[in-house]
């Protein structure tokens, strides 16, 4: 576990006890309880997020991807009468597909990756109003998926504790993300395209490939992740569903770690910045905020936390580069002193 992570850890310590000394409910199992539930749902997505955010990228469009890819996956199991588990390997499959699909803009067309999921983030939200008209699409009277239902929104009885399953899920995708990044190859060449693309050229990376796998792995967790807030939360108004996800997608992978420059970040730190969201997230709920300064709110503690990680960051650099700078004068006075011995000698 890095400082960053470390630090990021205390801080949440430090806030989830004013939260309690604030509002006692909040340490009330039900609290906690769904409190971890709404970590599990966005930690896939800021994990997700995070991979394209390592490699020096953005994606935009993580809200309308789980609005389209919700609205069909319930379509396809309600309407259409497809099994459950066909059902999640087609959406999947589109969830890759639109990672192709935008890994490929990126590197072949050169499009910047702003732009070009910026309009997926367009295109996408339209898509899903226009497939259902602009109408909820949900669970009709007696439809009912009990296998599926507890696999992706159930809870398990761990100690007393109502353990969600998306918290499961969660703890799953982190170990194979931190595994991918922190224990392959491929996760430092991934690393090393996001802090210079063309030095990783230069070394025989193939960055262009590594920068559409990224894009691949975003589209496949987001997928992974629509599914399991369709199931959620079971119906989907697709003007509204997803809205925002991906600014709390970007904002837990930069509060943990990631730069957006590229080439840096952590699945731990990741996974760190979505539980101290929700923690935020939940005293201002319990503190009776009005929900129309939440995300001002939200916004404001993100903004303090950033600023103050630079500051820090930059001052670590300053120090560090101030002990390995040699003494003024020392080396020049060792390599005179025998000059000048041999020089009064003469």
């Amino acid at each position: 576990m890095h400082k960053k992570d470390l630090s990021l850890l205390v801080l949440i310590l430090v806030v989830g006890a004013v939260v309690a000394f604030i509002n006692p409910r909040f340490l009330l199992v039900g609290n906690l309880s769904n409190t971890a539930n709404q970590i599990g749902l966005f930690g896939i997505i800021s994990i997700a997020e995070a991979f394209v955010i390592i490699i020096g990228g953005i994606e935009l469009s993580v809200g309308s991807v789980i609005a389209l890819l919700g609205v069909l996956f319930i379509d396809l199991i309600v309407n259409h009468d497809v099994h459950w588990l066909l059902a999640f390997a087609i959406i999947i499959a589109a969830g890759l597909a639109i990672g192709v699909v935008h890994g490929t803009l990126v590197t072949r067309m050169r499009i910047q990756a702003f732009v070009v999921t910026l309009c997926g983030l367009l295109i996408y939200r339209g898509a899903a109003r226009y497939y259902t008209e602009d109408a909820t699409a949900g669970f009709g009277f007696g439809a009912s998926f009990p296998t599926l239902e507890w696999l992706t929104a159930g809870r398990t009885n761990v100690l007393g504790f109502p353990l969600p399953h998306s918290v499961v899920a969660l703890i799953l995708v982190a170990v194979v993300a931190w595994v991918v990044l922190h224990r392959s190859v491929f996760g430092r060449y991934l690393y090393a395209v996001g802090k210079n693309e063309e030095a990783a050229r230069y070394s025989g990376i193939r960055a262009n490939r590594v920068v559409i796998s990224a894009y691949i792995i975003c589209g496949g967790l987001t997928a992974f992740s629509a599914i399991l807030i369709a199931m959620y939360t079971r119906s989907i108004s697709p003007a509204v569903h997803g809205s925002f996800y991906e600014l709390y997608a970007i904002a837990a992978a930069v509060l943990g770690g990631c730069s957006l420059r590229g080439g840096e970040g952590s699945i731990i730190g990741v996974v760190l910045g979505t539980v101290l969201l929700q923690v935020l997230q939940n005293l201002v709920n319990l503190l009776g905020i009005p929900s129309s300064l939440n995300f001002a709110v939200m916004g404001t503690v993100i903004l303090i936390g950033v600023v103050a990680d630079q500051y820090l960051t930059q001052r670590g650099r300053r120090t560090k580069a101030a002990r390995e700078r040699p003494e003024t004068g020392r080396p020049e006075t060792k390599m005179a002193a025998p000059l000048l011995d041999r020089a009064k000698a003469e």
